[in-house]
């Protein structure tokens, strides 16, 4: 005779209270998941997590989080694809046909700025304000002989140092080896042009192989704490090599960057990096004579200078200036050392307390490198109600906070993630991509954020680049759905000082950066600092620009917002 199986049935019927019931079902539950869970590899991490029940809810997040955000790994793993994201593929495809291969056999086949011409034209007797002149340049190599190509990288202004004033010159590239070179006359008095050859349409071809050719002209170096110890090791973007890695992947912004594991020391234990230019270089003897710095920003003009008289214009009534609103090139112009839109009407924030009013509750974000962080310097040397917080941390790179709590203003500066070029040892446990930190701002009428990166893109592949700008748009239009009332700014990269190391710091980069910037971001609502064209005009060739080119960009961000 077999005994009666017992089904759960049964087994109620032992318990006929309502209560006891629940308690007979809620001990077999937790019996159940004990078996299943003990079954498991992570059985030990689970007991111990058991032990301590207030934590359960923080050990699921952080299984989750380690899943897709922080691995070791024992193989190498390359960064995602250009063939796995199909926007950054194409709009790499499109640069690459912008700029073709172009061998040359001699430098004497190259662009010379002393052998090419130009000529205005249209010559006239009189030239008025806001009147366009055009200037067609003529590219020749050192033979003399006409160029059949286009490509070659240009930078226009005028100036008239006597009234500090200067403006951007608009360079059309006809593909043939003609240019036309367009100035739109802001002001009156004595004027003179300029056109700069920066680099041959060679060595920008030159140029655009090699970035695109390696990861390897910058070196990283993360620094882990193996309990109170600093430990050092290999980081970057790609890293070909079979040790193991600690993975700092972002799956859902294909982001990552990568550590050599430190023997016994897990990969959370990363605290801070710091970078250092390698001698590896892309480009041949030959090439590389063509960025010497004699060969760099060459006058193609010379002496030319006409006079700009009033005529009697009136001036067409410009919209106040206002996020949105399409910025044309050139955005403006200095006169007297200030800076004066095209495109808006501005209001003049000179007076402080023109200022205070402007900044009273607002909440001010400054997302980017460390040409944001000086607006931080300026505000607090301006607004003297803005007092520095202490953040902790250290360096020039920690986070910086400003605040006046008289009147609810927060301004607050955070560098930009990975790649950040600086031999200065910076922190990483804050560490965060310009995307997730849109993502954690609120937002409503009285926030604004500024974004600005790209100087430490340039010696790094184009794609990096591209993915972030796609990313950050996402952020933007994801901040949008949630709060269509905070002010986006976008401030371009700027120009900075002729460097003997181009293949890494080219403006060349920088300029192709702020075309990409310009296509992928174009369709948004967001203001634009246009700091190239300042810093064109202002002539400020530092990366670092001078205090009279942050006083304008302050002033345009304060025209945007109030």
């Amino acid at each position: 005779m077999t005994s009666p199986v017992l089904t759960p049935r049964m087994l109620l019927t032992l318990f006929p209270k309502a209560s006891a019931q629940k308690r007979l079902l809620m001990v077999i539950f937790i019996l159940v998941f004990w078996v299943i869970f003990m079954a498991s590899k992570n059985h030990t991490e689970f007991l111990f997590y058991l032990n301590n029940p207030i934590t359960l809810k923080r050990w699921h997040i952080f299984k989750f989080m380690h899943s897709e955000g922080l691995q070791s790994t024992p193989a190498a793993a390359p960064a995602p694809t250009p063939e796995a994201e199909p926007a950054v593929t194409e709009i790499l495809e499109k640069l690459n046909q912008q700029i073709p291969p172009r061998p040359f056999p001699h430098r004497s086949t190259t662009t010379s700025a002393t052998h090419s011409t130009a000529t205005i034209l249209n010559p006239r007797d009189t030239h008025c304000i806001g009147d366009q002149l055009d200037v067609l340049l003529v590219a020749k190599d050192y033979f003399g002989s006409m160029k059949k190509y286009g490509g070659d990288f240009l930078r226009a202004r005028m100036s008239s140092p006597a009234l500090k004033a200067g403006a951007s010159g608009k360079v059309t590239d006809f593909n043939n080896g003609t240019y036309l070179i367009s100035f739109t006359l802001f002001w009156e008095g004595q004027v003179s042009l300029s056109v700069l050859l920066i680099h041959p349409s060679e060595g920008v071809s030159a140029l655009w192989r090699a970035r695109n050719q390696g990861y390897d002209r910058v070196t990283f170096t993360g620094q882990f704490l193996n309990g109170t110890s600093p430990i050092s090791t290999k980081c970057g973007l790609i890293l070909n090599t079979s040790a193991e890695l600690c993975q700092y992947l972002d799956a859902r912004d294909h982001e990552a960057f990568y550590c050599l594991k430190p023997p016994g020391v897990p990969c959370e234990a990363l605290t801070h990096m710091k970078t250092m230019n390698s001698n590896i270089s892309y480009l041949s003897l030959k090439e590389k004579f063509l960025f010497k710095r004699f060969n760099i920003g060459v006058e193609v003009l010379k002496n030319l200078a006409i006079t700009v008289f009033p005529c009697n214009k009136t001036e067409n009534k410009k919209e106040k200036c206002q996020v949105g609103m399409k910025t044309p090139f050139p955005s403006g112009y200095t006169l007297k050392g200030m800076w004066i839109t095209t495109f808006c009407r501005q209001n003049e924030f000179s007076a402080m307390e023109d200022i205070n009013n402007c900044l009273k509750r607002k909440l001010i974000y400054l997302m980017g490198d460390s040409t944001l962080r000086q607006w931080v310097y300026y505000l607090n040397k301006v607004v003297k109600t803005l007092k520095y917080f202490d953040h902790h941390g250290t360096g020039v790179f920690k986070t910086h906070i400003l605040l006046d709590t008289e009147r609810h203003v927060l301004v607050q500066w955070k560098k930009h993630s990975h790649p950040f070029v600086t031999k200065n040892l910076y922190s990483m446990k804050d560490d965060n991509y310009i995307p997730r930190e849109i993502d954690q701002v609120a937002g409503d009428s009285d926030t604004a954020i500024v974004i600005s990166f790209g100087q430490h893109f340039r010696p790094f592949p184009i794609n990096i680049f591209i993915r972030r700008v796609i990313n950050v748009k996402k952020a933007i239009e994801r901040l949008f759905l949630r709060s269509p009332e905070t002010k986006v700014i976008i401030k371009t990269e700027n120009i900075r000082e002729f460097n003997e190391n181009a293949e890494s710091f080219s403006d060349f980069h920088g300029s192709i950066q702020n075309h990409i910037l310009r296509d992928i971001l174009g369709d948004l609502s967001v203001g634009i600092i246009d700091a190239w064209d300042m810093t064109i005009a202002y002539r400020s060739e530092a990366v670092h620009p001078s205090s009279s080119v942050i006083e304008s960009q302050v002033g345009m961000f304060l025209n945007y917002i109030c």
